[in-house]
């Protein structure tokens, strides 16, 4: 790092980046850079600045945080990545850090607080809002498929698609007795009420798969 800390902020709103350079710029040796409305923009300034930290919101237009951080983790001199963000989401704090993230804090930070992130992050240490810091010690819930057998979960994906019980059968080549069977076992496992729960719940998590 040299003398001037040199700092990309990135935010599609405009108002927050203008908000966060101008509180910045007043802080001795730190240097705003340059100014990113996504995560394409981001990760082509970032090669070409050489920032040494990068103020990165998540949610974000077309690519968003947690990508960008880990496009720039593949530069040839990636910078350090502190996220800045009003999302606490399990997903978005764990998916963020294994990108790469140095840090993780909210929005709501103090000015002093922001500042020693941003100074810590230059020099490679991490700083974790403690919300953040709660999601990673904590144990990620197991997802309810990892409960369903291969043919279950084969019952599933064609429940999502909205098909009978006749046709699911048709499809795997069982009786149509037995894909009910499988759906009540399906009902009971996914703590879901009837088919149509199940069918909309199993759209959420074959999404993630």
């Amino acid at each position: 790092m040299g003398e001037t800390l040199k700092l990309l902020l990135v935010d599609d709103h405009e108002i927050v980046r203008e908000g966060l350079r101008t509180l910045l710029e007043q802080e001795e040796g730190i240097e705003v850079v340059g100014e990113a409305e996504d995560g394409e923009q981001a990760v082509r300034l970032a090669e070409k600045l050489h920032p040494e930290v990068v103020l990165m919101d998540v949610l974000m237009p077309g690519v968003g945080g947690v990508e960008a951080t880990r496009r720039m983790a593949a530069l040839s001199n990636p910078p350090h990545v502190l996220m800045l963000t009003s999302s606490a989401d399990d997903g978005a704090i764990r998916e963020s850090m294994a990108a790469g993230a140095l840090g993780y804090l909210m929005k709501d930070v103090s000015r002093s607080d922001l500042v020693r992130a941003i100074r810590d992050a230059a020099r490679g240490r991490p700083t974790l809002d403690a919300e953040a810091q709660k999601v990673l010690l904590r144990r990620p819930e197991p997802s309810p498929l990892a409960e369903l057998t291969p043919r279950e979960i084969s019952v599933l994906e064609l429940l999502a698609e909205g098909r009978s019980n006749r046709q699911i059968g048709n499809r795997l080549g069982l009786t149509e007795g037995t894909v009910k069977g499988y759906v009540s076992t399906l009902l009971d496992k996914l703590h879901v009420q009837d088919r149509t729960q199940a069918a909309l719940l199993a759209v959420k998590l074959l999404k993630k798969k």
